[in-house]
């Protein structure tokens, strides 16, 4: 199972008001496993950066003033999250409206609400009446934060990734084993993995007389008993 780990960042809050996207992060993981496939991306805005969205991410107009615009990269960044992977974001209604919006001003495919999987409400519920921030959710886990001086989406993509992880049961969850040990056709060891029976069985756990006991209520049920088909 192919997932992406997004974040964004962005000049404000409603694209509706002319505001744009300036960074975008993602990161893939497979069966739950990182592998180390990254998408970043700084992107021209075409507008001037607002003083309170610059206090949050520390991207200025003469940063982003050679960096591309999202006409430019709307291909690649579409590319990698690709047609149907689940797409990992906390708050997703925030950065889906964004990327939708700039999708359509360059007349690329939307992106379905239904691939966003948002982490604020797995927390939300699985946390009722908490803080369920991104730093609130480092601090519960025990994840280290401490780069986290100012907003980056790739960075906060790889810290939303291990927040997941645990939000989900942790590492792995099923039991599912690291995507490096494959069989070549894109099967991970999880997916190989199959039970072998005991080189020899396990000696029985109950008593003669216990033996006995289920004998004699089986043989009242009659000769067709499910018990008989076992014996």
């Amino acid at each position: 199972m192919r997932e992406i780990v997004l974040d964004t960042e962005t000049t404000g809050f409603e694209p509706s008001e002319g505001h744009r996207i300036v960074e975008i992060g993602a990161l893939e993981l497979f069966n739950h496993v990182p592998t180390g496939r990254t998408y970043h991306q700084y992107i021209n805005p075409e507008r001037a950066m607002p003083k309170e969205a610059f206090e949050v991410h520390g991207l200025g107009d003469d940063f982003l003033r050679d960096k591309p615009k999202f006409a430019q990269i709307a291909k690649d960044f579409l590319d990698f999250i690709g047609p149907d992977s689940k797409l990992v974001i906390h708050n997703a209604a925030f950065d889906m409206k964004f990327l939708n919006a700039e999708l359509s001003w360059v007349k690329k495919p939307l992106i379905a609400n239904d691939r966003a999987l948002d982490t604020l409400m797995i927390a939300r519920r699985k946390f009722p009446g908490s803080p369920a921030s991104l730093d609130a959710l480092c601090r519960r886990f025990g994840i280290d934060n401490s780069a986290r001086t100012l907003h980056g989406a790739l960075l906060d993509s790889e810290i939303l990734a291990e927040v997941y992880l645990e939000l989900i049961g942790g590492r792995q969850p099923g039991f599912g084993l690291s995507i490096e040990a494959s069989d070549g056709q894109g099967r991970g060891a999880a997916e190989q993995w199959r039970p072998h029976a005991r080189p020899a069985p396990l000696p029985p756990r109950i008593t003669e007389a216990e033996a006995e006991a289920h004998a004699a209520f089986v043989a009242k049920l009659g000769d067709s008993a499910i018990w008989k088909r076992f014996a």
